[in-house]
């Protein structure tokens, strides 16, 4: 490692002095999570603005053996964007990448630079009567490539997928500082291994995202959004069946809140009302949608729920009337993050489970909770569609001492969940990857050969381990 003024110095050189920047004040916002359960170190914070930029930062930074920590918008919630690291390094934020390169109705792709916030996106689609549909309550601030990057879900996975099933090519900065340019726009590419994939979710421990060619689709021109009121699980997925027998492909959303849940949504969230009038123990926001204009989809939705209301599945249904009321639906769903950051010390988990298996993991992680620690809440919102379950344990507010005492707590709450993961063949993270606060569980609940398989590809990737050293895997 050289003197450290000399090493600022050439990285000033790459990206001009004034997209370099050390002073530990200006760095506070991101030396920190947005949970703020991590706090980081740095030399500085770099702010390239091209990929040939990007390309010559890190080739400094290998010649150096200086950690590199790429960050998006820093919305993740396992710590995945923070700084940690035995030695200083940098951090290296792609904010001033933030072009649209190309947008084809054609090929209906969108190319971009990975800087690009998601909301962004999604209006730059809209403009070209287009439609992006990967969706997050960060939406307005995170970045593409930070999506790319932890393979990001939301609320339309249930149609359209994950990041992994919207991405078409990649443009990546590799641990050695060369470019891996593959932006093509091709529905079908048989030329070997795909390795684009291995980028998608390695949480920039492989390489650095700078671009990408990304799938849009044609726009939701009929639109119906209704909320359910429904005594369990099964019969929410009951509900889903019949659906998806009625819509097919066009079940746009299908998301799950418990009682308790909407509950603290209610009492701590301004504008936020229920359109029922008595409680109901789940509520499921349904949105149905279709490219065609002027598609009845409401008289088909109110058949179907009428159906579903004969067959004993649902306790009540409103169907949206107004944009107004559609958009307080939605506000519901939005509000679950707002509504426990201010209720009190909690523990946020993002599992998946086989979507028949979701009542059984709501059932046995709830009671097991509750015995161990009968003070604490224990909330449910899901993806119920695509199997992924947020599950959510809410403390009193003056309930740990400590920052011990919470981890220890925090600590127990993971094994009790991941044993009933693992029995379901589930997975412990649906969509928030695994960053730091993942690690440990990780290493328990994965095969070791396939532990020893990401090493491997690690190692051959990024021999010097200077790329978001100390994220997703703990050392061998």
């Amino acid at each position: 490692m050289t003197d450290n003024d000399t090493f600022l110095g050439a990285l000033s050189d790459i990206v001009g002095e004034h997209n370099v920047v050390s002073d530990a004040g200006d760095m506070g916002a991101y030396l920190i999570d947005v949970r703020r359960t991590y706090t980081a170190s740095a030399l500085c914070v770099v702010f390239p603005g091209s990929t040939q930029e990007v390309s010559d930062v890190v080739k400094l930074c290998a010649r150096h053996d200086v950690p590199i920590t790429p960050m998006g918008g820093n919305t993740g919630l396992v710590g995945g964007a923070i700084a940690r690291t035995d030695t200083p390094g940098i951090i290296l934020n792609l904010r001033k990448m933030n072009r649209i390169r190309e947008l084809s109705t054609i090929d209906d792709t969108i190319t971009l630079d990975a800087g690009c916030v998601l909301q962004d996106i999604q209006k730059a689609a809209v403009d070209a009567d287009r439609f992006f549909p990967l969706s997050l309550s960060s939406e307005g601030s995170c970045q593409i490539g930070g999506n790319i990057a932890t393979n990001a879900g939301g609320l339309t996975a249930i149609r359209y997928g994950v990041m992994r099933n919207l991405v078409l090519g990649l443009e990546v900065v590799l641990p050695s500082g060369e470019i891996m340019s593959n932006l093509l726009k091709l529905r079908k590419d048989n030329t070997g291994y795909d390795l684009r994939q291995l980028f998608i979710g390695s949480e920039g421990t492989l390489g650095i995202i700078t671009g990408a060619v990304l799938k849009i689709f044609p726009p939701h021109r009929s639109v119906v959004t209704s909320m359910l009121a429904v005594d369990s699980i099964d019969n929410a997925l009951a509900v889903l069946g019949l659906m998806r027998d009625a819509f097919g492909e066009r079940v746009t959303s299908f998301e799950l809140t418990g009682s308790d849940y909407m509950d603290v949504i209610l009492r701590n969230v301004e504008g936020t009302r229920l359109p029922f009038e008595s409680k109901a123990a789940w509520y499921v926001l349904l949105e149905v949608c279709d490219s065609a204009p002027n598609v009845d989809l409401t008289s088909a939705l109110e058949t179907a729920l009428g159906d579903a209301l004969e067959k004993g599945l649902l306790g009540d249904a409103v169907i949206s009337q107004s944009q107004a009321q559609t958009n307080l639906f939605w506000h519901l769903r939005h509000a679950v993050s707002d509504a426990i950051r201010y209720a009190g010390p909690n523990m946020s988990h993002d599992s998946s489970v086989p979507i028949d298996k979701q009542g059984d993991f709501a059932e046995r992680t709830g009671r097991a909770i509750k015995e161990r620690f009968p003070e604490s809440e224990v909330l449910f919102v899901a993806h119920l569609g695509d199997g992924n379950m947020h599950l959510v344990v809410l403390f009193k507010p003056d309930r740990f001492p400590t920052r011990d005492d919470y981890m220890a707590t925090a600590g127990e709450l993971d094994l009790i969940i991941d044993e009933v993961v693992v029995e379901l063949q589930g997975s412990i993270t649906a969509e928030h990857g695994i960053g730091i606060s993942y690690r440990y569980r990780l290493q328990r609940t994965t095969n070791p050969i396939e532990l020893e398989l990401m090493r491997g590809i690690k190692k051959v990737f990024d021999p010097q381990n200077i790329m978001n050293p100390g994220k997703i895997l703990l050392p061998a």
